[in-house]
């Protein structure tokens, strides 16, 4: 047995990329795991190997006592004093109980549970290999795609992308090479070790740290980031050498470097903006394209009242508001944008019913979907639902009347 498990030791030493010290660890786990009950009755006993011979020894952790046992959990001094001459009374030591079949035991057990503690051994292993590179980017190639997950082939390790890190719209095919953020090691879950993610903000910070040189030797630096993946992000950048511009030095020249990077994330726009250390200025880079007039600054709700003028209300909202929406991400203020007579935007229809709705939702504990029926039906506010006759309240379809009644009579 000794030399035919040193053979297999240093086979999957040498195929599977996993120490020698693992692998060993790994079989004595397995084998204790597969034959506790056949080796000694004692609760805590341990499996060693020896590294250079292959020999497999049984040991049993016992408590010395002075009587006879009351338990296989302890065994009498005069037994051990010839190994251990200077033993006390009530000490731990540990006792070889290696059966005289235990060569066969061993092997049997290898063959039943040795595949599932390598697992182990090879995710542990990924983990100490990877863990300086978590919150970098790790490059693959896609090996297979289940259940909307791409599995990827990091060479010394698998991966996965889950659907929720993909960009939407982007399709994988086995071989496709993959350029992904490695977010998370987790050794304990049933598939690949490595959580990967190409919709995260930081995969972006990651690529222009790669593509732009003065962000790498740290004249340039990113302040912000706020991203829609697949669609569009914004970053602030600031330069700490005045001849430096930020904005110019990620753009590239010919917009070479954000095109690269735009191209990586399959033409996700991206707008980069100078950081100020001024709110006021900091909020108006990052609603460029548009133009702003002026800013006024609420610190007790932490708002920002931007004015813009009406030609240029559109270009600060953007296509479905994604431009205002990422420009308060960026700046971590709430945006509300205002004409250049200083009066917010006003609601549509739609927002106006959906404002009432909520009132009657909040002052009457109806449900929101009664609440937006009575609306559609003319009834938008308490005091209009309370001089209602009864008669018109009935003819309202689809709602729950008797809890409408119920909910009038409990306000007066």
């Amino acid at each position: 047995m000794s030399n035919e498990l040193l053979t297999v030791i240093e086979y999957l030493s040498q195929n599977r990329s996993i120490s020698r010290e693992s692998i060993i660890r790994a079989l004595e786990n397995a084998i204790l795991s597969a034959s506790k009950k056949s080796i000694h009755p004692a609760s805590e006993l341990k499996i060693k190997i020896d590294p250079p011979t292959g020999r497999i020894q049984a040991w049993a952790v016992l408590e010395v006592v002075d009587h006879i046992p009351q338990n296989s959990d302890q065994i009498v001094i005069d037994r051990v004093r010839e190994i251990y001459p200077d033993v006390k009374v009530g000490e731990r030591i540990e006792w070889e109980v290696t059966p005289s079949n235990f060569g066969r035991i061993a092997a049997q057990a290898a063959r039943q549970n040795l595949a599932q503690q390598l697992r182990r051994a090879e995710k542990e292993n990924v983990q100490e290999e990877f863990a300086g590179r978590l919150g970098q980017i790790i490059y693959g190639t896609v090996k297979k795609v289940e259940a909307g997950s791409v599995i990827i082939d990091f060479q010394k390790a698998e991966g996965v992308m889950p659907l929720r890190e993909q960009i939407r719209d982007e399709k994988y095919s086995i071989g496709d090479r993959v350029n992904a953020l490695l977010i998370k090691i987790d050794i304990n879950a049933p598939g690949p070790a490595l959580i990967v993610s190409r919709t995260a903000p930081e995969f972006v910070i990651r690529l222009f740290e790669r593509e732009v040189s003065e962000i790498h030797d740290g004249v340039v630096s990113i302040k912000g980031i706020a991203r829609e993946a697949g669609k569009r992000s914004k970053i602030a950048v600031t330069s700490s050498d005045p001849r430096v511009d930020p904005v110019g030095a990620c753009v590239g020249v010919r917009g070479t470097r954000v095109k690269r990077i735009t191209d990586e994330l399959g033409a996700e726009r991206i707008d980069i903006v100078p950081y100020d250390e001024d709110i006021k200025v900091y909020v108006s880079n990052a609603l460029l394209p548009a133009q702003v007039q002026s800013v006024k600054v609420d610190e007790a709700s932490h708002t920002l009242s931007v004015i813009v003028n009406e030609d240029q209300s559109k270009v600060a909202f953007g296509r479905k508001a994604q431009n205002v929406r990422l420009a308060g991400k960026l700046v971590g203020w709430t945006i509300k944008l205002c004409d250049e007579t200083s009066k917010e935007r006003a609601p549509s229809i739609e927002e106006k019913m959906k404002i009432a709705a909520d009132k009657l939702v909040e002052e009457l504990g109806i449900s929101a979907a009664d609440a937006a029926t009575l609306v559609a039906n003319g009834f938008v506010t308490v005091e209009g639902l309370k001089a209602a006759e009864d008669a018109a309240l009935d003819a309202v379809a689809n709602i729950d009347h008797a809890a409408l009644r119920k909910a009038l009579e409990n306000i007066g």
